[in-house]
Formats: C-alpha cells, structure tokens, sequence
C-alpha cells in the first residue's frame, strides 16, 4: 500500500476527496441512503489514512491493529445491515479487504511486500489467494460501476417532449456522483490490493 511517495498522496487526496463527498450526502435521502453515505464516508476516509506514505509519515505501531478493530466493527455492521440491502454486501466486502491489509500490514511491519512471504495459500505468480479474489471482485466492481456511469438515451413522453421526472437537486441527491465515488472507491481499492 505504501508505494512511491507521490502516487501515495495522490491515492489520499482522491480517498479524502471521496469520503468527504460521502459523508456530505449523508445529511439527505431516506434512512437507507444516509447509512449507506455514512459507510462509504468511513471507507474513503479510512482509505485515505491507509494510502499516506510510511516513509514520509509512518503510521504508530498500534495502527494497523486500529484499523483491524474499526473495520471489523465495519464489517459486522454491513453483515447487520445487509440484511435490508444487498449493497451493504459490498460494504462488507471492503470492510473485510480492509482489515485483510491491516493484518498483512501489521505482520510485515509496514512494509509493502513483507506480508506476503508469510502466506501459505499463492497463486501461481506468488500473490496470496485471497489478494487475487480480492482483486479479481474489485476488478469486476469497477467495470460494473463504470458501465453504469455511461449515458443512455433520454426517453420522450408520448407527446414528443422529454419524459418528465423530479429532477435531482444539490450535490447530495445526485445519483451519478454517488455512483462516481463508489467507482473511484473501488478504483483506490484494487491499487492499494495491487500494492499490498
């Protein structure tokens, strides 16, 4: 996760971005849509604390086993929560990726690509099993989202004109930049697998 310094703090910027966006639209919607802005706030956050370089700020040595605690408090909550939506199954597929490279990060000491000489269970190019399914959904999550960003063509009513809708105001009801920062989320998240 800790690569080259200014691909690091680019990683941060766009994660901090995200998660500020995300918890902006947490104060609209319905009950469902505020939580789910709020999980994805806590992500793109966290996310961000993950990406700063260690050679530049390196995380205490109680960190990583910080960032275990609350992510899998994280994901015990997506676990409750998917229950009423599938898409807190993805909450808690991150939530776990996270505290998956906290552990791998604690183990190795910090350093990017130690953890990974202490796993038993690899592929054939020598990456873990569970980085390369977790990289495989993550891939899969970002073509999915970025075919749903995609325009399509506006339908006419019958009477020839454009089909009338409620038309989505302010930053916060906007669906296709909700659906922008999940993309970038998962983005951020197959390049920090990608560096683990």
């Amino acid at each position: 996760m800790h690569g080259p310094a200014v691909s690091g703090w680019l990683l941060m910027a766009l994660c901090a971005v995200t998660g500020a966006y995300c918890l902006s639209r947490s104060r609209t919607g319905t009950g469902e849509e505020r939580r789910t802005a709020r999980a994805e706030a806590l992500m793109g956050f966290g996310m961000a604390a993950m990406a700063v370089p260690a050679a530049v700020v390196a995380p205490p040595a109680w960190g990583w086993a910080g960032y275990a605690v609350l992510f899998g408090a994280a994901a015990l909550r997506a676990l409750w929560f998917a229950r009423h939506s599938g898409h807190h199954l993805h909450h808690l597929v991150g939530s776990s990726a996270m505290v998956y490279m906290a552990v791998v990060m604690a183990r190795s000491g910090g350093a990017a690509h130690g953890g990974h000489a202490s796993h038993t269970m690899a592929v054939a190019g020598g990456v873990p099993l569970l980085t390369g399914l977790l990289l495989a959904y993550y891939a899969a999550y970002v073509l999915r989202s970025g075919a749903r960003l995609i325009p399509v063509a506006v339908t006419a009513d019958a009477a020839g004109g454009p089909a009338a809708g409620p038309l989505a105001t302010g930053w916060g009801a906007r669906p296709e930049l909700a659906l922008a920062c999940r993309l970038t989320m998962g983005i951020a998240m197959f390049a920090m697998l990608l560096a683990l």
